[in-house]
């Protein structure tokens, strides 16, 4: 690691691709100095940072995300953009993570000189997780990217996590597995800026007809977001291609309808705000548990709650109250 922060701005700046990497990877790191360093490089960069489309990519098992994900990609860089692939995967601390087969699966795309893949860290929590990759889209951004794809791998609580830093929010879909809406949770569905009904092609056009007339019903049924905004349904098929400019044109003219209202702005303010108080709680849990008299007193007070001998709201309460005597 090089120790001057301008080393790595400027080779981003440069929009020197090993230099994009070295400077992801210092963000990533744990230790205290590289933090500290990563801390100065993301403000000299955060002027150059917020033109890029911002686009969280989820998908219901099956739906052929990675698929969609490099056929949308190529299509994106053929029309000259320069795209960037980020990813969460809270599941990476236990199974090592499923994002390096990701990108092998892409590998059109991943060779493409106009689009950067980027595995997610395969360690910490997914608040971690999502923490490197926030960052990561703002360095991706001033390296001159302009879609910025953020990718869930994992399930649960990474597509609130995708949600809250991207501009739109696509969900994947398929049709032909029975009951419809049994593969994906109705605050999924709550988030959503459009579902699209992959795999519409050859015999399974009809049935991604059909699905789509059906989710189209369970669209209506949620209040919108946005009053200027009506989530839509569509269909696509990464393997053909056909409906991804569709997809694309959708995109657009949301970020169109939302530049123009003021939501687009307002939505990123609050944003950033999000992610400062996020930053500052996980500072401060940080702070806490690694204070040694924090360390010293935690031990005996947990085998009191693990025994039943006090209840854990009073243990809470005589740890948050040691923290008026710590000098």
């Amino acid at each position: 690691m090089f120790k001057d922060p301008e080393y790595y701005i400027q080779g981003v700046l440069d929009r020197n691709r090993l230099m994009l990497a070295r400077t992801i990877t210092l963000i990533e790191s744990s230790l205290a100095a590289h933090q500290e360093m990563a801390r100065t490089i993301i403000d000299k960069l955060l002027p150059y940072t917020g033109k890029a489309v911002r686009l969280g990519i989820t998908g219901v098992p099956g739906a052929g995300k990675s698929t969609f994900i490099e056929s949308f990609g190529t299509m994106l860089t053929g029309k000259g953009h320069r795209v960037a692939v980020l990813a969460i995967d809270p599941s990476s601390t236990k199974s090592g993570g499923s994002i390096l087969a990701d990108k092998t699966r892409m590998e059109k795309l991943s060779v493409d000189p106009n689009a950067f893949i980027r595995p997610s860290p395969s360690g910490g929590t997914l608040g971690g997780v999502a923490r490197k990759t926030r960052e990561s889209m703002l360095i991706c951004e001033a390296a001159g990217f302009d879609v910025i794809i953020v990718e869930t791998v994992g399930v649960g609580q990474s597509e609130t996590t995708v949600a809250s830093m991207v501009d739109f929010f696509l969900v994947l879909m398929i049709s032909g597995a029975g009951d419809e809406l049994q593969g994906i949770k109705k605050g999924v569905l709550e988030l959503a800026d459009a579902l699209a009904i992959n795999k519409a092609d050859g015999d399974n056009i009809s049935r991604a007809k059909l699905a789509q007339k059906d989710y189209e019903i369970a669209m209506h049924l949620l209040t919108p977001v946005s009053p200027n905004w009506s989530p839509p349904v569509l269909t696509c098929s990464a393997k053909t291609t056909d409906g991804l400019e569709d997809v694309w044109n959708t995109i657009l003219n949301h970020r169109n309808i939302f530049a123009a209202s003021g939501e687009l702005d307002t939505k990123r303010r609050e944003q950033a705000i999000e992610w400062m108080w996020f930053l500052l709680r996980e500072g401060l849990q940080d702070w806490f548990f690694r204070n040694p008299k924090i360390q010293d007193l935690l031990p005996a007070i947990k085998q009191e709650v693990e025994r039943g001998a006090k209840a854990p709201t009073v243990a809470a309460g005589e740890l948050l109250c040691f923290l008026d005597k710590i000098q």
